[in-house]
């Protein structure tokens, strides 16, 4: 059964399960829902959460573990010269999952049967040919073993999929019966459904730090893996990046400039748009009046809604082109392309502005009125309210929310990749075009990337140092944000 038809029918046993709950509460209770613990929608509701939640979570992990079983299963079948031959295991293991995708929709085309799909020969059948019709490309002829472990593949597949029907179903059906039976008027249905319903939201609040560990692991396994093929201090310290094909241990993968080129146009963003922002906040809290306010405010946070890499094309097409009108070859000499730290820099300022500016908004309209008042009665001015009271004791918070801008501007990747160049270099000149760690990020990784080099392992090594970097700014902004918290709340 399609996993989507799948979560319909269990979706259908879950409401049949809450009819009859219910029913049965009230029948319990002879109709009377003055004689039940709880409301009749209670049990209608801890029936269908029976139903329901064993076996979304059995789909969930089954979908997790099936495709890591049959994998391993298939890569001890895979013979040593076969590997030799192709290079690698993975190399082979894509291969195997791509024949296998090609049989399966030939199956669902109706091309063939799954009785064909397992009598397929290499030799004979022009697999091209017929996984063309269904959109499958081939990138090589399929050696015979391949499509041998690709039938192997596509038949465990298929026979896991029925036993992860089978086994949903029984349990969806078992969950039915076993509230169906517990249902009566005594029955604290209520009670059950808010420890269930507590239980889900204690799960989705660990779902980010579990997300965060799972990212961390898989970065830094990858990056090890590069550690052993290339010198960490080579890495950390080098100051020159020009990877190359095939280059291997002895290419110079330095992360300084990369880090120095992230660091160079982060810090002009704040330039444009920590003043832009920050002034912005003060007229919206303090000076505007309310119909300004709600006009102005919105029309300042679309910006936020911009996609960057629409900030990344104006500042190719247009901020580009007109700073190259005034420092260009044919005027002061400064700058030789559209591309440079300044553009995106400038670009990336004017989108972090309505970050700096709503967050800061927020946080001087929660300083105390108190504090505006006593001012205001010791004869002090609106704006010697505002510099010397209003700013110091909302000053953690803006300066929290200024280390989560930072945080913003170190990891935009299409902005910079439009408007900042390719160059790894240090240099002074904000004129001049460079790179920044996530601009690599995605070179190295595009295109036909070998899994085995060094300067492709490289980036997960760059994702790893940009991970540690952001994750140690949103730890300070939020530590910064919650003594605030802790002070006017």
């Amino acid at each position: 059964m399609p996993p989507f038809l799948l979560f319909l029918t269990v979706l259908g046993l879950a409401a049949l399960g809450y009819v009859l709950g219910r029913k049965r509460a009230l029948a319990s209770a002879q109709g009377d829902a003055r004689n039940l613990h709880s409301r009749p929608t209670y049990y209608g509701f801890t029936v269908a959460l029976y139903v329901a939640l064993p076996a979304a979570l059995l789909m969930a992990l089954w979908s997790v573990a099936q495709p890591l079983a049959i994998r391993a299963n298939i890569a001890q079948a895979v013979s040593p010269a076969l590997v030799e031959e192709t290079g690698a295991l993975k190399l082979v293991m894509t291969d195997v999952r791509n024949v296998a995708d090609g049989l399966g929709r030939t199956i669902e085309a109706g091309l063939l049967t799954q009785a064909e799909t397992r009598a397929l020969d290499a030799n004979e059948t022009d697999l091209r040919a017929l996984f063309g019709q269904t959109g499958v490309a081939l990138g090589a002829d399929v050696k015979p073993e391949i499509l041998s472990l690709a039938q192997s593949y596509r038949s465990l597949q298929t026979r896991a999929a029925l036993w992860k029907t089978i086994l949903t179903l029984a349990l969806a059906v078992s969950g039915l019966t076993f509230a169906y039976l517990r249902t009566n008027a005594s029955f604290r249905a209520r009670n059950a459904v808010e420890q269930v319903v507590r239980g889900v939201l204690m799960s989705a609040a660990l779902l980010a730090i579990l997300t965060t560990i799972g990212i961390f692991l898989a970065l830094i396994f990858n990056t090890a893996e590069f550690f052993q093929l290339y010198n960490w201090k080579d890495y950390l310290f080098g100051t020159t990046w020009q990877p190359h094909s095939g280059g291997g241990r002895d290419q110079p993968l330095g992360l300084l400039p990369l880090l120095w080129g992230t660091l160079y146009i982060s810090a002009i963003a704040l330039a444009v748009a920590v003043p832009i922002g920050l002034f912005a906040a003060i007229y919206l809290a303090e000076y505007a009046s309310p119909r300004v306010r709600s006009t102005v405010k919105p029309l300042l946070e679309v910006l936020a809604g911009i996609p960057s890499i629409v900030y990344g094309l104006f500042a190719l097409l247009t901020v580009g082109p007109l700073l190259l009108s005034v420092f260009g070859p044919d005027k002061l000499g400064w700058m030789q392309g559209a591309s440079s730290v300044m553009t995106a820099g400038l670009v990336m300022g004017i989108m972090l502005i309505p970050f700096v500016s709503s967050l800061s908004d927020d946080i001087i309209t929660a300083v105390p009125q108190a504090l505006r008042d006593g001012s205001l009665g010791l004869g002090a001015t609106r704006s010697e309210t505002i510099r010397q009271v209003v700013l110091p004791a909302a000053l953690p918070g803006i300066v929290g929310a200024i280390i989560l801008a930072a945080s913003r501007a170190i990891g935009e990747t299409m902005l910079v990749v439009f408007g900042a160049g390719a160059a790894g270099k240090l240099d002074l000149n904000p004129l001049e075009a460079m790179t920044t760690v996530t601009a690599k990020i995605v070179s190295q990784l595009t295109g036909d990337a070998d899994f085995t080099q060094p300067e492709v392992l490289v980036a997960y090594a760059l994702g790893t140092t940009l991970f540690v970097v952001t994750l140690s700014l949103n730890v300070l902004a939020g530590y910064i944000t919650s003594k605030y918290r802790e002070q006017y709340t």
